[in-house]
């Protein structure tokens, strides 16, 4: 019996290959998603004049500093964070949350630098997130959660420090209801947000 030929053994390498070239080409890409468009903030007209402000890169844990959409079964283990396997943010879902806090704040009327702009004599707005997540009270309903502390600085000086913690329902039980939830959340908490600004006491 002759012996298959080096040819042969190529010709099924090469075929094994695209089959798995294939299976790879096939394998669903993931959905991301961001907070979507800019909506009506609070009107300008209906805060006192926000103070001009210098906003610092915002702080997350490392579970929540990557692309990774997060959810939690509350009626499971709520202590447990678990991503969707074919769902993503844009970005890293803190830093969603600072680009929006600087567009919604410059569209009320407010000043807004970046303090990697070197501002001087601006007081320094300073976020931290603690949670960004989708939870399900039950397999068929979920809402969107949450928490944000944010503190303002004159230099290394406290002058005052809130934390927003929101909770809206999301219309499905998915990943699309959670990430338009969050939106919803996410412009809630900065309207509180400004509010706040706007009426804190003056620097002394």
């Amino acid at each position: 019996m002759k012996k298959p030929s080096l040819r042969f053994f190529a010709a099924l390498a090469l075929a094994g290959s695209a089959l798995l070239g294939g299976c790879a080409t096939d394998a669903p890409s993931a959905a991301l998603f961001d907070l979507g468009p800019l909506h009506a903030p609070v009107p300008a007209n209906t805060l006192p004049p926000l103070p001009a402000i210098s906003i610092a890169d915002i702080k997350a844990p490392v579970w929540l500093d990557s692309q990774m959409m997060f959810y939690r079964l509350n009626y499971a283990n709520d202590q447990q964070p678990r991503p969707y396997a074919n769902s993503k943010w844009t970005m890293a879902p803190a830093q969603l949350f600072l680009l929006r806090v600087k567009s919604r704040l410059s569209q009320a009327g407010g000043v807004v630098v970046p303090a990697s702009d070197g501002a001087v004599n601006l007081p320094t707005l300073r976020l931290e997130a603690d949670d960004f997540t989708q939870t399900f009270e039950s397999a068929g309903a979920s809402s969107a959660h949450i928490a944000m502390r944010a503190s303002l600085f004159d230099g290394r000086i406290l002058r005052a420090q809130k934390m927003f913690v929101k909770q809206i329902p999301a219309a499905s039980a998915d990943a699309q209801g959670g990430a338009a939830a969050l939106a919803s959340a996410s412009d809630a908490i900065i309207n509180e947000m400004a509010v706040w600004l706007a009426t804190l006491p003056p620097k002394k």
